[in-house]
C-alpha cells in the first residue's frame, strides 16, 4: 500500500459526493423547470448553495431522548472518556463529542449534532461485544462523520429529496386535473415532463442512498487515519456483521447473502468496507503510533467493558493505568 492509494480513495469519495449531491440538485432543478419554466433553474442551484451554508444544525438532545439515552459522565467511564478525548483531539473536533449510553442489547452506534454540539451514542450490546481496539475504531468512525459535516450534508440531501418528492406529486396532481383538457385537445401533454415527474422521487432517493454509502466509506478512511489502526475498525465491522446475522441463518444457511440490492442500502457491504480498510495497513500516511498501546490493542489486559444498568453505575472500561 502506498500513499497514492489513500489519495485515490479520498479523491474518489469527494468526486462521488459532488456528483451525487449535484445530481440531486439537478433533478430538483429539472422538476422545477417542468412546473415553473426553465427560468427557475438558476434559482434552484442558488437555493441549494444557500441551504448548504444556512441550514440550521439539529440539537442532538431531542433525538437521544427518543432512544432513552443516558449521558456517560467521566466519573462513570473514565477510560472511555479519555479515549474519546484522544480521538476528538486527533480528529480536530472541539469540544469533544459527548458520550451517551443506550440500554439496549442491539449492536449500534451513531453520531448526532454538529461540530459545536455533537454526541455519540453507544448501545449496551455494542459495549459488551467489542474489544477496546475495535471500540476505538467505531468511535473514530462516528467522530469522522462529525468532523466531515456528514450530518449537515445528509440533512441537505434529505431536504432536496423531500422537495423533489413534493414537487413531483404536485406536478402529477396538476396533470391529472388537466387530463380532461388534454383529452379535448385544449392543452398539451408533455410526455417527457410527465415521465420525469413520475421517476424523479425514486431517482432522488437512490442518489440519497448512494451519498450515504459514499460518506460511510469516507468515515472509514478518516477513522483509520485517526486511530492509526485500520485493522481495529475492520475487525469491529466483521464482528458486528456476524452478530447481526441470526444464529439459525448461520447454522442452516452458512453461505446465505442478503438479497437486498446494493443500490437500496444506506451502508456499503461490510466485505467491501473491510477490504478497503485492510488495504490501508501499510499506508505511510498513517500516524506513527496507534491510538491504543500494543498490549491494549491485543486485548491482553484484564478487565472488560462492564454492564451499565443505570447512570449510577460505573462503566468499567479499564484499558490502561
Amino acid at each position: 500500500m502506498n500513499q497514492s492509494l489513500t489519495a485515490e480513495h479520498r479523491l474518489r469519495n469527494l468526486l462521488h459526493t459532488l456528483l451525487l449531491i449535484g445530481g440531486m440538485a439537478l433533478l430538483l432543478a429539472l422538476i422545477s423547470g417542468v412546473l415553473f419554466g426553465k427560468g427557475v433553474w438558476p434559482w434552484v442551484f442558488v437555493g441549494v448553495i444557500l441551504a448548504m451554508s444556512t441550514l440550521p444544525d439539529i440539537s442532538p438532545h431531542w433525538l437521544l431522548r427518543l432512544y432513552h439515552a443516558r449521558r456517560l459522565h467521566p466519573q462513570q467511564a473514565p477510560d472511555l472518556t479519555r479515549l474519546m478525548e484522544q480521538i476528538g483531539h486527533r480528529a480536530g473536533v472541539t469540544p469533544t463529542p459527548a458520550l451517551y449510553w443506550i440500554p439496549s442489547s442491539a449492536i449500534n452506534a451513531f453520531s448526532v449534532g454538529s461540530r459545536d454540539e455533537a454526541a455519540i451514542a453507544l448501545t449496551d450490546g455494542l459495549l459488551q461485544l467489542l474489544s477496546p481496539r475495535e471500540l476505538a475504531g467505531v468511535l473514530a468512525h462516528e467522530t469522522s462523520h462529525i468532523a466531515n459535516h456528514d450530518m449537515r450534508l445528509m440533512n441537505l440531501a434529505d431536504v432536496i429529496s423531500r422537495l423533489t418528492h413534493m414537487l413531483s406529486l404536485t406536478g402529477i396532481l396538476l396533470a391529472l386535473i388537466s387530463l380532461p383538457l388534454v383529452l379535448l385537445g385544449m392543452a398539451p401533454l408533455p410526455l417527457l415532463g410527465l415521465l420525469l415527474l413520475i421517476a424523479a422521487p425514486t431517482l432522488s432517493a437512490l442518489l440519497q442512498l448512494g451519498l450515504s454509502r459514499v460518506r460511510e466509506f469516507q468515515a472509514d478512511l478518516s477513522a483509520a487515519h485517526i486511530t492509526g489502526d485500520p485493522v481495529g475498525l475492520a475487525s469491529a465491522l466483521g464482528k458486528i456483521e456476524y452478530r447481526q446475522t441470526s444464529l439459525w441463518r448461520r447454522i442452516l444457511l452458512p453461505g446465505y447473502r442478503d438479497p437486498e440490492p446494493s443500490l437500496l442500502r444506506t451502508h456499503p457491504e461490510t466485505a467491501e468496507r473491510v477490504w478497503r480498510l485492510l488495504e490501508l495497513r501499510d499506508d505511510p500516511e498513517m500516524p506513527n503510533y496507534p491510538i491504543l498501546p500494543d498490549d491494549v490493542r491485543g486485548g491482553r489486559l484484564p478487565g472488560d467493558f462492564g454492564r451499565v444498568r443505570s447512570p449510577r453505575h460505573r462503566l468499567f472500561f479499564r484499558i490502561w493505568r
